[in-house]
């Protein structure tokens, strides 16, 4: 039902910044949840932040707070992530996520393709 497209990744420095985007399709935006997820080479999904339906709530791993930043423009049905002081563990293949439940975290089920960050120097 639910399509997302990732777009912005790129190569960076080390403390270079870098805004992603995510795009879904439907109409159903504005009442699902939204998560980005990040693998990296030869390793499994890594959970990195989610923001509820009307970002009111949103939740960061440990190792990115402070540094990135989730947001959504439900107008838009866009989301993004924006990534400061990035660091070489930071590489990853960043993927879009949406949930398969209305109004509620979680319940991941719309997985994108993902776009790829490369944080070197």
């Amino acid at each position: 039902e639910v399509q997302v497209v990732e777009s912005g990744g790129g190569m960076v420095q080390p403390g270079g910044s870098l805004r992603l985007s995510c795009s879904a399709s439907g109409d159903t935006f504005s009442q699902r949840a939204m998560a980005w997820f990040r693998q990296a080479p030869g390793l499994g999904h890594e959970f990195v932040a989610h923001i509820s339906h009307d970002g009111s709530i949103v939740y960061y791993e440990d190792s990115v707070k402070g540094r990135f930043t989730i947001s959504r423009d439900n107008a838009k049905a866009t989301m993004y992530l924006d990534m400061n002081n990035v660091q070489p563990r930071d590489t990853a293949n960043y993927i879009c996520v949406a949930s398969g439940v209305l109004f509620n975290l979680g319940s991941w089920a719309y997985w994108g393709q993902g776009t790829q960050v490369i944080v070197s120097s």
